[in-house]
């Protein structure tokens, strides 16, 4: 039953697609008959002729022979006995209405859209928690994601200066693509002297954007380090589950050690076994690897969400036990605003711990997408560098100048965010988030150490 609703789902859809391409498909008309779609053929020129009694027409020789100079129209009686052939829709048909609708050359990837939608979903909730504490004005959190927000941008201008064969992120490449594509449109302009103000401007716009997302996973990493404290003390009698802590925590270096090439990559090619070195790896297998470690490590927090938040959940019980030591009276409204702001604020914990998890599996999915990598061994796709549409791209006679402009502009960006571009941004900003989390988080486990108890 569920075979056939959804071949009738299928059937109903092709049949309103066809109706409106009725005008300009090549099939003749679309019928509803006793609950099912036929598709009816035209009756060839071959059978009216021969249901009209009349022979095959001559050739050009012989209407020139016998004195005809120009081809009469075949004509058939109008009660002609001809029927139409009848054949059921298929998948075919309706994939050739697909086709017709929306050519492959204009389909977009649907995947990439909602990836970029995520994206700037979990910008927009970093913002929004980091504004809660630039509101706050009796606290010094101000001042820390401040402090942080600048050591991040010094260390982001130092690692875009270490050369690519220790710290493998691909911008000299990307640049040098974007910039070989860029070279042809700027020329045409006469702004020759603009090729080193693009790579600063790319280079300085990393460098802020690296900022920023030190800035907003200081108090993602630091509350990261307080649950993970406290989730190691309630699974004392666990040790399968505290491995999985340790390793959910140090995921991030673990990440940093992909894009490590002399520890990641030259290894794996120079594999030292006796006297000899053979490659375990080739260069495509490595890129797919280290896709699916990201989102295996990914899926690894996420599966330890829960143990966090119940440790986070926790602070509560340790609060009303640190009262109970103290000495005096305590206003009974007091102690009921220390517990319930436990639980009122573990909606902020929970983004705090989930946004950079969902920020990096989407960067992740992108760079596999739009860098030309692949989930499976084999080899990737070519990464020939994509031309603008404007320089080689005809435009129709028909179309009008804004769609010659945009058809230019369409052309441009995609000549300019060519896939060994894009490779270089996307690894950045998965290793840069990796390497935030990281020091922000070891940082939060020295202080709740040796700072918080003080």
């Amino acid at each position: 039953m569920a075979v056939l609703g959804v071949q009738l789902v299928v059937t109903l859809l092709t049949a309103t697609l066809m109706h409106r391409l009725a005008p300009h498909c090549s099939f003749a008309r679309w019928l509803l008959c006793n609950g099912s779609l036929f598709r009816y053929k035209h009756p060839s020129e071959e059978e009216l002729r021969a249901l009209a009694g009349k022979q095959r027409p001559r050739g050009r020789r012989e209407r020139w022979a016998n004195g005809y100079s120009e081809e009469k129209p075949l004509c058939v009686p109008r009660d002609a006995p001809f029927q139409l052939e009848t054949c059921p829709l298929t998948a075919v048909d309706a994939l050739e209405a697909y086709y017709y609708m929306l050519g492959p050359a204009r389909e977009t990837n649907i995947a990439v859209f909602w990836c970029l939608v995520t994206i700037a979903f979990s910008i927009k909730v970093f913002l929004t928690v980091t504004r809660l504490y630039f509101s706050a004005e009796d606290g010094g959190e101000r001042s820390v994601c401040l402090t942080f927000a600048f050591l991040f941008l010094l260390l982001a201008m130092l690692v875009q200066v270490v050369p690519e064969e220790i710290l493998e992120l691909g911008l000299e490449p990307g640049l040098a693509s974007m910039t070989q594509n860029l070279e042809p449109i700027l020329k045409t302009q006469g702004w020759d002297w603009a090729f080193p103000l693009a790579k600063l401007a790319i280079r300085v716009g990393l460098a802020v954007l690296g900022s920023m997302l030190g800035a907003f996973l200081t108090f993602p990493g630091l509350r990261l380090a307080q649950t993970h404290r406290d989730a190691l003390t309630m699974s004392e009698d666990q040790p399968m589950l505290q491995f999985l802590l340790h390793t959910s925590f140090l995921s991030p270096l673990f990440i940093l050690w992909l894009w490590t090439r002399p520890i990641a990559r030259d290894f794996l090619y120079q594999l030292p076994f006796g006297e000899a070195h053979f490659s375990l790896l080739s260069d495509s297998a490595f890129n797919s690897l280290r896709l699916w470690v990201l989102v295996a490590l990914c899926l690894l927090r996420l599966s330890l969400t829960r143990p966090h938040l119940q440790a986070y959940l926790c602070l509560a019980k340790s609060r009303v036990e640190q009262l109970r030591r103290e000495a005096g009276c305590i206003e009974a409204r007091e102690i009921q605003q220390r517990v319930v702001r436990v639980y009122c604020y573990v909606t902020v914990v929970s983004l705090q711990y989930l946004t950079p998890l969902i920020l990096t599996l989407n960067c992740t999915l992108l760079l596999k997408t739009l860098g030309g990598y692949s989930w499976g061994l084999g080899p990737a796709l070519s990464l020939s560098p994509v031309l603008a549409a404007a320089r080689h791209g005809p435009v129709g006679p028909k179309e009008d100048e804004a769609q010659q402009a945009a058809a230019r502009i369409t052309g441009a960006l995609g000549g300019l965010l060519t896939p060994l571009f894009l490779r270089g941004v996307l690894a950045f900003l998965i290793w840069w988030t990796a390497a935030c989390q990281l020091l922000s988080s070891l940082f939060g486990l020295y202080f709740y150490q040796h700072l918080a108890g003080s």
